[in-house]
């Protein structure tokens, strides 16, 4: 890889599989990048660019790999797949471009080995990595061993699937109160119905929504 390569990876800014770091400061929170990245469909992380896309490298090349290395290793879990790249633009400046490939082994998840919180997943949505919802997680999870679901309508699914018949999408709270059941119950009838192939997920900010996505006879 060189200048032409990182310039071709930066024309169109920061998006679903590209983000900018001027720095390697606190890579305990840069490696929430690396694991959006492998949660979703892999991408690139570039350290010495500005957010506006003006390279400038950085003077610390071996440092920062040192850093992110061990950052890396420390706080993702399991194990991601990558490859870096080290892009001499001065004799004294780099741009250091990690590879991160989309995994097989989703969910990543972000751990601090010194905190009782619990490890967070992150996934990408356009240009920023945010935390994966428990139903996201959930999928992942399964989307690897559940094939050849049998589909058995029962009376929460039948309100959900006449719900949206008429609406375009439902989030898991607006589920659990047209079914009038718990919201826990909602989100695993919802995750169940992704894995059998009925309804999609679109992941967002606040909360995810689902739709339909084949017709119910």
């Amino acid at each position: 890889m060189d200048i032409r390569d990182v310039k071709r990876l930066i024309k169109d800014g920061e998006n679903e599989v590209t983000e900018f770091k001027k720095k390697a400061n606190f890579p305990e929170k840069i490696v929430k990048e690396i694991v959006a990245f492998a949660n979703s469909s892999g991408g690139n992380l570039l350290i010495g660019v500005d957010d506006d896309g003006k390279i400038t490298g950085t003077r610390t090349a071996e440092e920062d790999l040192f850093v992110l290395e061990n950052a890396i290793s420390n706080y993702c879990r399991p194990r991601i797949g990558y490859t870096i790249d080290v892009v001499r633009i001065t004799d004294k400046r780099a741009v250091l471009n990690y590879t991160i490939f989309e995994s097989r082994k989703k969910p990543h998840f972000v751990i601090d080995p010194s905190s009782k919180i619990d490890d967070k997943a992150y996934i990408r949505l356009k240009d920023k990595s945010i935390q994966a919802s428990r139903e996201m997680v959930e999928i992942m999870k399964k989307s690897h061993r559940e094939t050849g679901m049998k589909v058995e309508l029962g009376d929460k699914e039948k309100i959900l699937m006449n719900y949206l018949g008429v609406n375009q999408a439902i989030t898991v709270s607006e589920f659990s109160r047209i079914a009038n059941i718990k919201k826990n119950v909602a989100s695993k009838t919802l995750v169940w119905l992704v894995l059998a192939n009925i309804l999609e997920i679109e992941v967002r900010e606040d909360q995810d929504i689902y739709r339909q996505k084949l017709a119910i006879v």
